[in-house]
């Protein structure tokens, strides 16, 4: 291999790395894509019942508006199922989500199979 490629490979791995790096330094977020405003928002590692915090407290006005953005806190990369309950009473659980460092993950409103009215 020539001096050239050796020099490339090195580049390429290390902006991967830098990539890498950048994505684990990012908060991870929750992009809500449901046709209402969520007010509760709570994650479990998949298929057990050990419900998190409620992660719109991490937002200023304590709610995740529709198309909005919500930091994720305290939660290691993993598969979860959350649970939340929106502005208009409806609560509703997605199971199996992938959450990764730095990512953003979304729940659309075809994602949601299980829901109940109050």
């Amino acid at each position: 291999m020539s001096k050239l490629c050796h020099i490339l490979v090195l580049t390429l791995a290390v902006a991967a790395g830098v990539r890498e790096a950048a994505a684990q330094q990012r908060p991870t977020r929750f992009w809500n894509l449901t046709k209402n405003t969520i007010s509760q928002f709570y994650l479990a590692p998949a298929g057990t019942s050990d419900w998190g915090p409620n992660q719109c407290q991490n937002d200023k006005d304590g709610r995740v508006d529709f198309d909005e953005r919500l930091a994720i806190r305290d939660v290691p990369a993993g598969v979860y199922d959350a649970k939340f309950t929106d502005t208009t009473g409806r609560s509703c659980y997605v199971q199996n989500i992938k959450i990764e460092p730095g990512a953003i993950f979304s729940i659309r409103e075809k994602d949601l199979t299980s829901c109940e009215n109050r």
